[in-house]
């Protein structure tokens, strides 16, 4: 029997046991595939090209969409400005209760109910009756100018009363000198300024996503530079040890070899630290994080530049936006010379409960207004010369703009132009520095230049590397910059 009991207890363990395990082995397996669902949420987008990456930037930049908030606000402020042109139609509803004689007697009054007994006419006809009365039987009439005295109780202590009022109450301009409709229309202009400055917005994050591909690109290729470079110091320095041995070189050759071996790889650490700004950078710039890109060109193409192209400006759209705003302005100063003509109209109903016999109850009000100014003391005449003055200042802007964004359109042409032949320049430099070091190099080991004259050729190299790598930099910054005028996105 005991037996019994104790294989049932181990039975039992070995259950619980059994679901222990199961439950560790669930969770376990639970808590890894969240893992492996939650690591492209935390990894960077690998190999990412240049078109992918502008797509991105022009739907989750943050600063386009702040600009595209400020697009809508300003479509939003162009439909108020409508609005106001079409009038307003309010519904009030009123719920009073009051004994205030007055009150209480308009309450009536509007809501048709008043009654001769309201005037007190109850406490007035029966001595009048009774001397019109007595007067035909023949008594003579005594003296009534008591009554003109007396206090009517339910004129002036009147009971309390509810009150309900609805009504509907249409305001609509009809005429206003022009200064609605130039107000919508500035209203207009204004949104369509908010899209321009979008639209520089995204010109902006597209210049500086291009121009943090063709630097990451760059430094790409430096790095790759100072690779071999540092791999040439590599093999010069056992070449140096090797030749030590022999008797050949000495301490303060290894040294030098060294010391220029450590500068080269500082430049090289430097040089990933900038990779790694970056591509945080672009990062920033797309709102995602990026691993890697796709490497493109390390020269942008050369755009090529019409009249055309330069009117196509942003500053030179917002120039002749601004132009037309001053424009509607003038013609807002000038309405204030003009009548205000207006309309209104009521219609409702009053009683005391709550929309009673609305129909039999109801009442109307029409009317027109008109409002003109006469005199203000100049002030408008001033504020129309003030206006007259901004529109002249403005169109001396624009063609302030046309001329200014044509000069710099030049001065950038000039400068990729100059740049262009500085980078052919410092390339052919760059490879007869490189040549001129094997050469050296070679002869160093044949004992017949000194490995000072050898790191001085070396120096020269990455020299001219720098000045190439700065060059093709400040090219690919230009031509951006030309692309971002020209608005060619």
């Amino acid at each position: 029997m005991y037996e019994s009991i104790n294989n049932y207890i181990n039975l039992y363990r070995y259950n619980i046991a059994l679901l222990y395990i199961r439950r560790v082995v669930y969770m376990d397996i639970r808590k890894f595939i969240i893992f492996l669902v939650a690591i492209p949420l935390f990894a960077g987008i690998e190999n990412l090209t240049l078109s992918k990456a502008l797509q991105i930037v022009k739907k989750d930049n943050l600063d386009i969409k702040i600009a595209k908030f400020n697009e809508e606000m300003k479509r939003y402020e162009a439909k108020v400005a409508t609005g106001y042109s079409l009038g307003k139609l309010d519904l009030t509803v009123q719920g009073m209760k009051s004994n205030d004689a007055g009150n209480v007697f308009g309450f009536k009054l509007q809501s048709r109910e008043a009654t001769f007994g309201d005037f007190g006419f109850d406490e007035f006809l029966e001595p009048l009756g009774g001397a019109i009365y007595g007067a035909s039987q023949g008594v003579a009439p005594s003296d009534m100018s008591g009554l003109l005295t007396q206090q009517p109780k339910n004129l002036n202590h009147a009971d309390s009363r509810n009150h309900y009022v609805s009504k509907l109450t249409l305001m609509l301009p009809i005429f206003t000198g022009g200064k609605l409709h130039n107000y919508r229309k500035i209203a207009n202009r204004m949104y369509e300024l908010s899209t321009l400055d979008t639209q520089k917005v995204r010109n902006t994050k597209i210049f500086e996503t291009k121009k943090t591909y063709y630097d990451i690109t760059l430094v790409e290729n430096y790095i790759q530079n100072l690779s071999k470079i540092i791999s040439n110091i590599n093999r010069l320095e056992g070449v140096v040890r090797n030749m030590q041995k022999e008797g050949y070189a000495k301490d303060i050759d290894l040294l030098e070899v060294q010391a220029r071996k450590a500068e080269a790889k500082s430049m090289y650490e430097q040089a990933k630290l900038n990779r790694e700004l970056a591509y945080q950078y672009l990062s920033f710039l797309l709102n995602r994080e990026v691993s890697s890109i796709k490497r493109v060109s390390d020269m942008a193409a050369t755009p090529r530049v019409s009249k055309a192209d330069v009117s196509k400006n942003l500053d030179i759209q917002k120039a002749l936006k601004g132009l037309e705003v001053a424009t509607m302005a003038v013609s807002v100063e000038r309405s204030n010379f003009l009548p205000q003509i207006g309309a209104f109209a009521e219609y409702g109903s009053a009683d005391d409960k709550f929309l009673n016999e609305f129909k039999d109850k109801d009442f109307y009000t029409v009317g027109v207004q008109l409002k003109w100014n006469i005199f203000n003391g100049g002030i408008d005449k001033h504020n129309l010369e003030k206006a007259k003055l901004k529109k002249m200042q403005v169109a001396s802007q624009v063609q302030l703009a046309k001329k200014g964004i044509a000069l710099h359109v030049k001065k950038l042409q000039s400068e990729i132009q100059t740049a262009n032949n500085n980078i052919k320049s410092f390339t052919a430099q760059y490879r007869f520095a490189t040549k001129v070091y094997q050469n050296y190099h070679a002869r160093y080991k044949e004992g017949m230049v000194s490995i000072s004259d050898l790191l001085i050729k070396q120096s020269k190299q990455l020299e001219m590397l720098l000045k190439l790598l700065t060059a093709k930099n400040s090219r690919n910054y230009k031509v951006f910059e030309l692309n971002s005028i020209l608005n060619r996105g």
